[in-house]
């Protein structure tokens, strides 16, 4: 069998240089190439109407342009749009457009599915499938961007990798997607407009600081000791709260940025005085904000949602305690679309048997 043609947006500006000479055309036809795909956003060799015609048929021959397909949308009550996405190889992956009276985020995706099994989250129960391309990922982007502009006619202000998978164990496709959203020659959203979260990976945490990341970056944390964090996040067993404190102080030593803390309420777990005077002593350590999420039921979760008095009890105590803490509201939870509920609940995962659950 001959291999596969490779995907041409994963080729670096040197390598489609290399191309394109190899290709028998003139060096300035890479550049052109390479805004079409980056900028220009171009979803077929077809779309690129100032390249000869003959060129982008050799391009064909060797080379794929696989673009994410947008296959559902549904709309929650509140206008949030939660958008299931059809991948080159057939699987589904879903991303959210949130809108605020200020915002209009992108809650993108950067796995198939999940390998992290944190019990608060819809997402974690399903199989981990693939890591998403970078290119993929910035594909998410793009088809959020365009229902902004078709529902508020206006374009994305922020995007958060805070969707279906772990970013930071798809390192360097998150980074590469990361780079292209906020290249001048992509599409050219400031980085600080970005923010990735993560549940807590030490060694990849000190290597975003090394490797000079640009974006925020968010912790999954929900419990600031380690026996209630192993409980709901068994990644903690092996990242505990001492080492990633000591990766988290390294991160904005080095990077000079702050971190957040995303810290959902559940009720009777972790809402308590004691709770969060646990967290102020651990934000305080690692000098975090912290954002406070309501709880989103899940299928079977085992958990309920705090009381909006005492979750505000709570949030003025970090406040008085000198911890910068705000209640996030949760948007889109009538369609499942809220954060942990990422499930591929999906008509087209449904139909195609493509929610596959761990056993």
């Amino acid at each position: 069998m001959s291999p596969k043609p490779p995907d041409i947006r994963a080729f670096s500006l040197e390598e489609m240089q290399a191309l394109v000479a190899d290709l028998g055309e003139k060096p300035y036809r890479a550049k052109q190439l390479w805004e079409w795909l980056w900028r220009k956003k171009a979803r077929s060799f077809d779309d690129m109407s100032d390249l000869p015609k003959t060129f982008r048929a050799r391009l064909a021959e060797r080379t794929v342009l696989r673009p994410l397909v947008l296959v559902e949308e549904q709309r929650s009550n509140d206008g949030t749009v939660k958008c299931a996405f059809r991948t080159w190889d057939g699987h589904v992956v879903e991303g959210v457009l949130i809108p605020t009276p200020t915002r209009l985020t992108a809650c993108i995706s950067s796995q198939i599915g999940c390998s992290l099994s944190c019990s608060f989250c819809a997402t974690g129960r399903l199989k981990r499938i693939r890591n998403l391309d970078a290119q993929e990922i910035y594909d998410q982007v793009v088809l959020i961007d365009g229902l902004a502009h078709k529902y508020y006619r206006e374009g994305l202000t922020n995007i958060v990798y805070m969707g279906m998978g772990e970013p930071l164990l798809n390192y360097a496709n998150t980074l590469r997607s990361a780079e292209r959203i906020t290249a001048e020659d992509g599409l050219g959203m400031s980085p600080r407009r970005i923010t990735v979260s993560t549940a807590g990976i030490a060694r990849m945490i000190r290597r975003l600081a090394d490797d000079g990341a640009r974006f925020n970056l968010a912790l999954s944390l929900h419990a600031a000791n380690d026996a209630k964090r192993d409980r709901i996040m068994p990644i903690n067993e092996q990242n505990s709260l001492a080492e990633l404190k000591d990766a988290l102080r390294y991160y904005t030593r080095t990077a000079r940025r702050e971190v957040t803390f995303e810290y959902i309420l559940l009720r009777g777990f972790n809402d308590s005085l004691a709770d969060a005077q646990e967290l102020v002593r651990y934000a305080s350590d690692v000098h975090a904000k912290v954002n406070l999420i309501e709880y989103n039921p899940i299928d079977e979760g085992g958990f309920g949602r705090t009381d909006t008095k005492e979750a505000e009890v709570f949030q003025q105590y970090l406040d008085r305690k000198g911890i910068i803490a705000r209640i996030r509201r949760s948007r889109g939870r009538d369609i499942d679309a809220a954060c942990g509920q990422l499930a591929n609940k999906n008509a087209p995962a449904l139909k195609d048997g493509e929610r596959v659950l761990k056993t």
